[in-house]
This record gives structure tokens, C-alpha cells and sequence, in this order.
């Protein structure tokens, strides 16, 4: 049995420049040169072995099954998350469904104030929530610039709204990959996100309309902005504290969506803005019948149902039955952490996995929407494709953070960052900041920092919860800032070569938002612990009992018929 070693120099200063050698190499690879994510992740993760195997003499062959292990895990459930995620979203895009979604939203007001609150800040959510990796700000952005928006200004706002609902991306998967890598309930984690982003989730609404039309065209729209607002971060309050982390965007983005319609169709501006010399509409916007606009949500409804019947106790406690507990055989029990042999289980849960639900919420769909077998096979292999070397990124980033945790490098850099002492819980989502201004990803962050911000916070006796969680509140506001997705943003508005001026536009809000999230934390450390969750164990969550009463049946009822209603919808559109 191997035991960890966390000061392997015996001065912690030496040792943790020591252990930082990948994270900057990271930096290096990614911020300087520029370079695609899987390879500086792969040479990330040979560096992170080198280190655990030179510096820290942990055994070559717990070095190679720590990084095989995560590996697995970040294929699976992770990357499993993301690739059915993105073959829904790709399958309603194939089918020309997504063309009527985007008419739908893009047809209920000439205002240029509401739509970039209906278009780049709810439905840019949605997008977030059921596809994320770039895709929220490229649709969102190129909408606004086809209905008459000035590019920049149409990329920047977008990527100003794409905010708060980073945390909950392609289904939740930057708070499931925290909870991974730190050993935390991502449920738990979710209802400590309950208490810090809906606050963000309120302001960016009113912030987006000043930067646009100033206080005195905010004033004018008042109304529906606070409807917005408001139905927006109540939502994503209650459903994350209360269903966990896969569905507080969906759910939020479409609750305010029907908001903001509602209003909108018994109150109107008194003068439609628009800006001073803005360019000629080239998108063009046509009307659909609701038959229709239902057919074309179908997906994303069911996806809804499913989801929420996957996280109900009863209907987990059975799935769970199916899952395969895999002993990492000369891993399990072969590292000594605090006196204590390190249980490594691989968990095969292949059918309570939330991407399980996602791809059998896009198969129902494909029978009610009557899509050929070959078009749902083609379009998973294009997704499988184009998502191959972002799967492989994933893959080498949770392979290095979970060989940083084995071998002690995260606990090393842990126990150095005590020196902000009482600070840090201020520093906390500054790190997260960090994380994602070079990955330009929320899960990229959380899988580098996650550990390291628990063991922080236990060693200046703060909830590890709260820094945890940080890590993702912090993170959101750097993603508007990060290259990757400027780039992103850019090439969709055809300003390719301009993203030094689209980093000048958001930057400014970037570090503004994270300091309120700083301010945020702190005081939720030593002034507000009531909001803080207890902290609780994946392993002991994990334990879940079937409740006695007959919910589940009902849910699964009620999920059934409303299946059948979209079938029904779906048939008489043809």
C-alpha cells in the first residue's frame, strides 16, 4: 500500500510549485500557443504523470490505473452526458424543427431591447441547458444579427446573457463533473448554486437593457424585464434546490419565455427601439400554427419529462439496481490517505445515467415525430464525429485531475492556497474565474479546481461546499471572456479577426460579475452559513431508498400522457 504524500519536499512552498508544473503547463498550452484542447490536455495529463511518478514517487502502476480511471469517467457518465445532448439538439436541427423553434421565438416583438432579452438571455438559456459547447452564443448571436443587430453588439450581448446559465449547461454537466472530482452530492452542490446564481440570473436582464438604451430605455421596458427576471431566477432557485442540477435552465428558459409572451400580448413599449443606423434584417421570420410550434418542441419536452422521472427517488432507486460496481483491481484499496485505504469503484450506471435519459428522450422523439431510422443513425454518427476530439478532452482533463488527487498534487495546492487564509473564500470564485478564461469551459475548470477548492476550505474550516460551488459561480463570468468562446461568437457573426474589440466589450463585466460573486461567498462564509447545505458525500447520497408512497407511478403516469399528447399534436401536423 502506497501512502500519499502531500509536502513530498518538506517545504510546502517547493512542493506546490512543484505540483502547479501541469496547471501552468495548461496555461501555457492553451493561453500562449494557442493550442486544440485535447492535445495541450493530453500533454497536461503525461505531465501530471510525470510529476506523480518523479516528485511525489507514486508507484508507475497506480500512476497509469489513477489516469485510466479517470478516463472512464470522463467518458463516461460525463462525455455520455454531452454526446446525447448534442445528438437532441443536432437531431431537431437535421429535421428543420429548430428552424420553427428559432421562428417562434424570433416573431414576437420588433423591439430590439425584447428580443435580446428573449432571444440572447431566455433562449440562449435553453440553448445552454440542453446543448451548451458553443452553441447557445453561435445561434443566439447569428439570430440577433439577422433580425438587423450590429454584429459585435449581437455577439457581446449574447455573450453577456450566456452567464449564470453556464453552471447548468448540456444538462447539468459542469456541476455533475464537480461533484466527480471532489467526491460532493452534485445535488447538494446544486442547492448551494440555488443561493448564489439566481441573484446573478436577476441582475444580467436589467444589466443587458442599460448597456443597450441606458436608464431611460430601461425604464420604458421595465415591466417585462422584471418578468423576466424575476420568473427566470425564482425558477432556477426552486428547481435547482429541489431537482438538482440537469434541469434549472431548461426549465427556467422556458418559463420565462411563456412570461415574457404573456406580457408582451397584453402590453406593448410605447415606442418599438431600435438602434441608430442599424443594418437592414436579412432574417427572415415566418409565421407558424401551434400545432406546429408544439411538434417542433417536442423533443425538448419530452427531454424535460424524462430528466425530471430519472431524479424522482423511487423511479433512481430502481434504475440504480442496474448498475455495474467495477473494483479498479490494483487500485481499489492501494493508496493510504489520512490512515484511511482509498475505495476506487468504477460505477457503470449505465442506465441511471442522466445522458441514458437524453437519448431515450431523443429515440421517443424520433417515433412521435416519425424520423427514418437512418436519419436518427447518420445523425448520431455526425455528432459522434464532431464531438470526438471534445470527448477526447474531456477524457484527458478528468484522467489529470484524478491522478492530481490520487498522487496528492491537488491536496498540496490545496494546502498552499491557505495562505489567502480567511480571504479566500473571496479568492474562491476567482479560481473558477481562471479555469475557465483558459479551458473556456465551466467542467474544464471544475475538474482542475473542484478538489483543490474542498480542500482548502477544509483546511480554513469552511464548508467545502460553498468553495466547491464557487468554483462554478465564479466560473460562469469568465466564459464570456475565454478565446474559445469569442471565437466562437466571432465566426458566427462573420467578424473573424475581431475579437481583440469583442474581449474589450465584455471584459469589464466579466471581472464585475465575479466580484459580486466574490462579495457573494464571502459573506455566505462567515455571515450567511444558514444558506450553506450540509455537506454530503457522493458515496452516501448514492444510497438511495424507495419512498413508500405511489409518486413515482403517478409522475410516470402524467409523463405518459403527456407523451401521448405530443403524439397526438405530432400526427395531425402531417
Amino acid at each position: 500500500m502506497w501512502v500519499q504524500e502531500t509536502n513530498p519536499f518538506g517545504n510546502l512552498g517547493l512542493s506546490a510549485l512543484v505540483a502547479a508544473i501541469p496547471i501552468l503547463i495548461l496555461f501555457y498550452a492553451l493561453a500562449i500557443k494557442r493550442m486544440k484542447g485535447h492535445i495541450a490536455g493530453l500533454i497536461t495529463l503525461i505531465s501530471a504523470i510525470a510529476v506523480a511518478i518523479i516528485a511525489y514517487g507514486m508507484p508507475v502502476k497506480l500512476a497509469m490505473l489513477s489516469t485510466l480511471y479517470g478516463i472512464l469517467t470522463g467518458l463516461f457518465p460525463i462525455g455520455w452526458i454531452v454526446l446525447c445532448a448534442v445528438f437532441l439538439y443536432n437531431l431537431t436541427v437535421k429535421t428543420g424543427h429548430f428552424e420553427v423553434i428559432k421562428d417562434s421565438i424570433a416573431s414576437i416583438t420588433e423591439d430590439r431591447r425584447l428580443q435580446a432579452l428573449l432571444i440572447g438571455y431566455c433562449f440562449g438559456a435553453f440553448l445552454e441547458g440542453a446543448a451548451g459547447f458553443g452553441a447557445p452564443v453561435a445561434i443566439t448571436a447569428g439570430m440577433l444579427v439577422g433580425l438587423g443587430f450590429q454584429p459585435l453588439y449581437a455577439a457581446g450581448l449574447c455573450l453577456i446573457a450566456n452567464t449564470a446559465p453556464v453552471a447548468f449547461g448540456g444538462i447539468g454537466i459542469p456541476i455533475i463533473t464537480a461533484g466527480k472530482v471532489s467526491g460532493l452530492d452534485p445535488a447538494v452542490i446544486s442547492q448551494m448554486i440555488a443561493n448564489q446564481l439566481p441573484l446573478l440570473s436577476f441582475i444580467v436582464p436589467f444589466w443587458l437593457v442599460f448597456i443597450m438604451s441606458g436608464w431611460q430605455g430601461m425604464k420604458e421596458v421595465f415591466l417585462p424585464v422584471f418578468v423576466t427576471a424575476t420568473t427566470f431566477s425564482v425558477t432556477m432557485a426552486v428547481v435547482a434546490a429541489t431537482m438538482g442540477p440537469e434541469l434549472p435552465n431548461i426549465i427556467s428558459a422556458l418559463v420565462s419565455i411563456i412570461a415574457l409572451i404573456a406580457v408582451l400580448k397584453v402590453w406593448k413599449p410605447k415606442k418599438v427601439w431600435r438602434f441608430p443606423n442599424e443594418p437592414a434584417a436579412t432574417m427572415e421570420v415566418k409565421k407558424h400554427s401551434a400545432g406546429k410550434i408544439i411538434q417542433a418542441w417536442t423533443p425538448f419536452i419530452i427531454l424535460t419529462v424524462l430528466i425530471g422521472d430519472w431524479g424522482i427517488s423511487g423511479i433512481k432507486y430502481i434504475l440504480n439496481q442496474f448498475t455495474i460496481k467495477i473494483p479498479i483491481a490494483g487500485l481499489h484499496n492501494a493508496i493510504l490517505v489520512n490512515n484511511k485505504p482509498m475505495e476506487v469503484i468504477y460505477k457503470f450506471d449505465w442506465l441511471a445515467a442522466a445522458g441514458t435519459a437524453i437519448l431515450i428522450a431523443a429515440l421517443i422523439s424520433a417515433v412521435i415525430l416519425r424520423i427514418r431510422v437512418g436519419t436518427v443513425v447518420s445523425v448520431f454518427g455526425e455528432t459522434l464525429s464532431n464531438l470526438k476530439w471534445a470527448l477526447l478532452n474531456i477524457a484527458f482533463v478528468l484522467g489529470f485531475a484524478y491522478i492530481a488527487n490520487f498522487a496528492g498534487i491537488t491536496p498540496t495546492l490545496g494546502k498552499a492556497l491557505t495562505v489567502t487564509g480567511s480571504f479566500f473564500p473571496f479568492v474562491s470564485p476567482f479560481l473558477g474565474w481562471l479555469g475557465v478564461f483558459v479551458t473556456g469551459s465551466d467542467t474544464s475548470a471544475n475538474a482542475l479546481f473542484g478538489n483543490m477548492q474542498k480542500i482548502t476550505a477544509q483546511q480554513i474550516n469552511v464548508n467545502p461546499v460553498l468553495t466547491v460551488t464557487a468554483n462554478t459561480s465564479g466560473g460562469v463570468a469568465a466564459k464570456m471572456i475565454s478565446p474559445q468562446s469569442i471565437a466562437v461568437a466571432c465566426a458566427s457573426v462573420k467578424l473573424v479577426g475581431q475579437e481583440s474589440d469583442l474581449f474589450r466589450f465584455t471584459v469589464k463585466h466579466s471581472i464585475l460579475f465575479t466580484a459580486i460573486m466574490g462579495v457573494i461567498v464571502y459573506l455566505q462564509a462567515y455571515y450567511l452559513r444558514w444558506m450553506v447545505p450540509k455537506m454530503v458525500e457522493a458515496s452516501t447520497a448514492a444510497q438511495t431508498v424507495a419512498p413508500s408512497n405511489g409518486f413515482s407511478i403517478v409522475a410516470l403516469i402524467i409523463s405518459v400522457l403527456i407523451m401521448v399528447f405530443l403524439g397526438v399534436v405530432a400526427a395531425r401536423q402531417r
